[in-house]
C-alpha cells in the first residue's frame, strides 16, 4: 500500500446506512397505512439516523 499502513491491521467497519434507508421505506408503509405517509417517514428517517449514529459510536 501507498499510503504506509498494513492491510492486515485492517479493521472491518460496520455501515449504518442501511438503517436510514430501512426506516425511511418502513415509516412510509407504517404511516402510509395510518393516513400519515409524511410523518411516518420523517419518523423512520428520525430513528434510522439514530440507529445508524449508535452502529457509528460502537464500531468506531
Amino acid at each position: 500500500m501507498t499510503n504506509g499502513q498494513d492491510p492486515q491491521k485492517a479493521s472491518d467497519k460496520n455501515a449504518g446506512g442501511f438503517f436510514m434507508a430501512a426506516g425511511c421505506i418502513v415509516g412510509a408503509i407504517v404511516g402510509g397505512l395510518l393516513g400519515q405517509p409524511s410523518i411516518g417517514f420523517l419518523a423512520g428517517l428520525g430513528l434510522g439516523a439514530a440507529i445508524a449514529v449508535a452502529v457509528w459510536y460502537f464500531d468506531r
